[in-house]
Formats: C-alpha cells, structure tokens, sequence
C-alpha cells in the first residue's frame, strides 16, 4: 500500500500532505541541547518525538539525512540577548574549562539517549566548529541590508526586515503588536530597536569564550549557529525542521528571518513542533519543584514518585499521547502505561504458540493497514497502541481458542508488531534480547552517579540508590576493583 504522510505544519497551522523537496529523501533538521546541565525529562520528549519520526520516515522508504545540533557556545542565560552564556557560567560553578562542561553534559545526554532508545542522528554538528560559517553568514546579511554593527556586536534589523518580508508567522505574532509590547529603549542601549537581536556579540576580558571576527572579539549569538548548521548540511531549503513548543519564538521565528535575511529564500517546508509535559496537572519546572531527571524517574528517587519506572515503561508512556498535546505525567499514568506495555509484551510471546487454522475469523491485512493509516495521520502513536492492543485482544482469543487465524494471519501479526512495536516505536522487550545492551547502559549510569555521591561524602544519596535497587531485587557489591550488580528476581 502506498504511505501518504500528511503532518502538522506549524507554519501553516494545518496537516499537509507531506512531499519532500528531492523524492525519495528527506532533510530533517531538530534543535538540540543546550550542554551546561543534565538532560531534563521534557527534552527526553522532545527528541524521542523526532527519534520517531526519523525512525518512520525511514521505514517507509526514505533515505533520510538526520541532523540534531549540540549548542556549545551563544546560549546566553534567559535566553536572551543579555546575561553570561550557560556554558560559561557553569565552567566558572564548577571551576572548568568550559569545553570540559561541555563534554561532561554532551557525555550524560548520549548516554541518557541510549537509555530510552533513541537513535543516533545521521550528523551531530556543534556550534564551535562552525564559527566561520556562522560569521560568513552574518557578512551575508548585512550585506542585503537586513543587519548592523554596533560598538563590536552585529544585530539583526527587525523592522527592516520587516518591510520586505512578514517577521512572526510561525509564531503567529503580529510586528505591530510585538513593538507595542516591548520597552522603549534608552540612550545607552546598542540596538537601535527592541526587537532586534544578536548574531554577534562583543566579548569583555573575562569571557570565556570568544573568537575573532570583523567586528572584533566576540561570539556568536543563538539563533545563528541553527541557520547555519541546518543549511550547511541540508541545503538553502529543506524538508523538516523540528523542536519544543518553546522554540517557535524567539529561536525559530529568528532562524526563519536569519536564512531569509541572507539568501532570499524559505529555509523549511514542513515546521514540527512536540509539546511540554505537565506533572499533575502543572508544567514541568525547576522552580515548581516538579522537574524530574531521568534518573531520578527510573530510580523512584523523587518526592513525586511512588516508585521507579524502567525506560521503556517511560516511552511507552510518551507514546501514548500525541507528540503535538500536552502530556501530563503522575503516577497513574506511568503505572497505567507499565501495565499496557507488559500486557503487550506478554502478547508478542505468544504468538509463536498460536494454532493455525484454515480459515480464518480476523482480517489482519485490514488490521495492520490501520497502524499504517495511524502513522500516515501527523504520527498518531496513541491510535497506533490502540490498533495494536486489538491486536493483543486477537492474539489471546486465538490463544484461547475463541477465534481462527490461518497461518498467513499468523505472520502478519508478528510482522505488524516487529515493524510498530520494535522498529517505528523504538520498543523493546526489557528480557535480554535487544534490551540488553540498554540494562547495561542504565546500570552503569546508575552506578557511577553512585560512586559519585560516594566520592562527594553525599552518603544519604549512595544509600537511597543502593536501596532503590534493592527494592527491584539488584544487589551490588562494592570491592576494591569497583561496583559489581547482580539481579535476584
């Protein structure tokens, strides 16, 4: 059957058929993280949105070309125009280099990635290696008319822009209304309007974290380094770009006029954007003290957590709800998604066991054309394990012996949950196999952040951990030559 895919676009706000600029390929471009902290649970959402729309797209037959940035340089606190960088700041926290902080949280997020499944992208480009690029691109606006330097920091024009292109239509932000809300600016400040903003900003003594330039010491702003790194790689124009709700402004209304500003041309077909999660109720935040680290979800380490929960039982629970709603986590709901998904798993092992008959009761041609109608409508994973929990009702009434299935329907049952549950999905069994390699993965996170509590006197934490494992039968066993675990289940 051939997969028409249609998607959300945000800056059309309607799903569209989804055709690529060059048939049988895809550019998909996705803001990665800010590398000054550990992974939060929302960015976990965020790239396991794109993990599946990277692992569908190729599936039915696309050659895809995948690039999700490191930002290591540019993002400044508040995410704005003023402040230290976040990177910056950390070095000077933790008494770092700042490349060393990068490196650290670059580390923590792939292994954090490798936990939920999520794959590896085709090119991972990071804003320090494309500095020069970053400042060709500048060179490029103003010298169309759209940006202007200011005692060593170049900013974007808005309002000139503004004159020739539309500025806030992803965002659906009207320019008049923007002014109006903004503050006048006074005599000292740099920009000449408000609503302008940095692409290269002039660097003091004690930065950093700061190259040369045409306009002195500096570094480049945020928005700049996703211009150039998405088109650097994917071409001028390109399929899909993705990220967080919180993105579409400023940074992606900002890469929209950068790329239009220096080449003329509409950088993005089809705009994606993954919703926030919610935690009872309330959005997910530090300063709620709601905020949960992988680690603290999979270890039940948290004043919010009746207990911990393995990473697949986290991305089944994801799953469920559509990329593009709010997703509201609680403890009911993850224990709801734990029993959905070893009810599901349970299923899949039976089906080698099913008796064939020679006729049959079920249409799983029908059936597994379903999941792909699902997947074809903007990737409506909660309609997918709808379909494929009938799926389960089929296989245990075969089981049972209340309904015939031939040996064909046999087949595309295992078929179907292959390429739904493993392959598109990105689940896996948690019993060895597959998942194997992941366990190890976990543990060793696990472990270490244990040896570190351990090396900082923090006890009461390397206690909590040795006990949490304890709780789901995982002894570990300190020597000299190091932690050792064995599950007793």
């Amino acid at each position: 059957m051939e997969q028409k895919l249609h998607i959300y676009n945000s800056i059309n706000r309607q799903k569209e058929l989804f055709e690529p600029i060059t048939p049988g390929h895809v550019g998909l471009y996705v803001c990665g993280p800010t590398v000054y902290s550990d992974v939060h649970l929302g960015n976990v959402r965020t790239f396991m949105t794109f993990d599946l729309v990277y692992r569908y797209l190729s599936f039915i037959g696309y050659k895809v070309r995948y690039v999700r940035n490191i930002t290591d340089v540019g993002h400044l606190t508040g995410d704005s125009d003023d402040g230290e960088d976040k990177i910056a700041k950390k070095a000077k926290l933790e008494n770092l280099e700042p490349m060393e902080v990068v490196q650290k949280y670059t580390n923590g997020f792939h292994d954090v990635m490798r936990i939920f499944n999520i794959l590896n992208p085709s090119i991972e480009p990071t804003a320090t290696a494309h500095i020069i690029e970053q400042i060709e691109m500048i060179q490029a606006i103003i010298a169309n008319g759209f940006a202007y330097e200011s005692n060593g920091s170049v900013y974007f024009d808005v309002r000139k822009f503004s004159e020739k292109y539309p500025y806030g239509k992803l965002s659906g932000r009207v320019i008049d209304d923007l002014y109006t809300n903004t503050r006048d600016l006074d005599g000292q400040d740099e920009k000449r309007d408000s609503l302008d903003f940095a692409l290269w900003k002039k660097a003091d003594d004690s930065h950093l974290m700061k190259w040369n330039s045409p306009w002195g010491i500096g570094f480049p702003g945020w928005h700049i380094e996703c211009s150039v790194m998405s088109t650097k790689y994917l071409g001028k124009s390109f399929d899909i770009h993705g990220g967080g709700m919180d993105l579409k402004f400023p940074h992606h209304e900002c890469e929209i006029a950068q790329n239009v500003g220096a080449t003329g041309h509409e950088p993005v077909r089809y705009w994606m954007h993954g919703n926030m999660l919610t935690v009872n109720g309330r959005k997910m935040a530090k300063s709620e003290g709601n905020g949960f680290t992988p680690e603290e979800l999979i270890t039940g380490n948290h004043k919010l957590l009746d207990k911990g929960y393995s990473p697949m039982t986290v991305r089944f629970f994801f799953l469920m709800g559509h990329y593009a709603s709010t997703l509201d986590f609680s403890n009911e709901a993850l224990q709801a998604a734990e029993k959905g998904y070893k009810r599901m798993c349970a299923a899949m092992k039976l089906i080698p066991q099913l008796p064939a008959s020679a006729t049959s009761a079920y249409d799983t041609q029908k059936w597994r054309n379903e999941c792909f109608e699902a997947m074809n409508d903007d990737f409506n994973t909660p309609i997918v394990l709808s379909h494929l929990f009938e799926g389960v009702r089929v296989i245990n009434s075969a089981k049972e012996g209340s309904i015939q299935l031939t040996q064909n329907d046999i087949a595309t049952l295992k078929l179907t949950f292959e390429d739904f549950f493993f392959t598109v999905m990105g689940l896996s069994s948690e019993e060895g196999g597959e998942n194997s390699k992941l366990s190890a993965s976990l543990m060793e996170m696990i472990l270490n952040m244990r040896t570190e509590a351990k090396a900082n006197k923090d006890f009461a934490t390397s206690d909590k951990l040795r006990d949490a494992l304890a709780s789901i039968q995982i002894q570990i066993k300190d020597s000299k030559e190091g932690t050792t675990w064995t599950y007793e289940g």
